[in-house]
């Protein structure tokens, strides 16, 4: 069991070092402001003039200067049996996730977060991505978007469900990676699904905040 360093009874704002920009670090502060760095992520955090409660990592990605800066802040965690982003999810206890710089400068890495995202059924995880949120659906989800909004799914296991409120039905399919997908799917009407599985759910980032509810609710 890994010993918690930040615990918010609220949400907490995770920044890795990949893609992050300024105005998704402000809503997502402005949401869960308690912000946790992944190692590189710390960086992206001083650029932007913010100080993080914790730096979590086996710092091979932090400068020299940035660990002067951020002295007891710092928290090496060095087994490489996990990503960085996978060490802090381990190590913050929060009421839910907003995750950024993720994605985007390096596909292996995005990868790494889609499957961490993906392992963690009991968290609420939410990606913000260059495009588009991103989490695993939970076992019921009730999700009001507007009609026409893109949703797709993606099985990152073998996965089944049913769906309201989607221009293309779910019932008695089956989903896996190497088989049927869920993309570009289009909503109809409030969204209500029931999935059994890791199944990821990704919609336009303009609904975080129609995700955030759905999902702590």
């Amino acid at each position: 069991m890994s010993e918690m360093i930040v615990q918010c009874e609220g949400g907490v704002t995770l920044l890795g070092g990949g893609a992050a920009e300024a105005a998704d670090i402000a809503t997502a502060l402005a949401l869960a402001p308690p912000l946790v760095a992944a190692d590189g992520g710390a960086e992206t955090a001083l650029n932007q003039g913010l100080m993080p409660l914790a730096v979590i990592g086996d710092m091979d990605s932090l400068s020299t200067e940035a660990q002067a800066r951020l002295g007891p802040r710092i928290h090496r965690i060095a087994e490489q049996d996990s990503t960085d982003f996978g060490k802090c999810l381990q190590r913050v206890e929060a009421r839910f996730y907003l995750c950024l710089g993720f994605t985007g400068l390096r596909l292996d890495h995005t990868l790494a977060a889609l499957s961490e995202i993906a392992a963690r059924p009991a968290q609420a995880v939410v990606l913000i991505a260059e495009d588009e949120v991103i989490f695993r659906a939970p076992p019921q989800l009730a999700l009001d978007l507007p009609i026409g909004t893109r949703l797709s799914l993606y099985p990152m296991g073998p996965s089944r469900g049913r769906a309201e409120g989607l221009l293309w039905p779910l019932d008695g399919l089956a989903f896996t990676p190497a088989g049927r997908v869920g993309t570009s799917n289009s909503v109809t009407g409030p969204v209500r699904l029931e999935i059994t599985g890791p199944m990821l759910v990704l919609v336009p980032k303009a609904h975080l905040t129609a995700v955030l509810a759905a999902l702590v609710r």
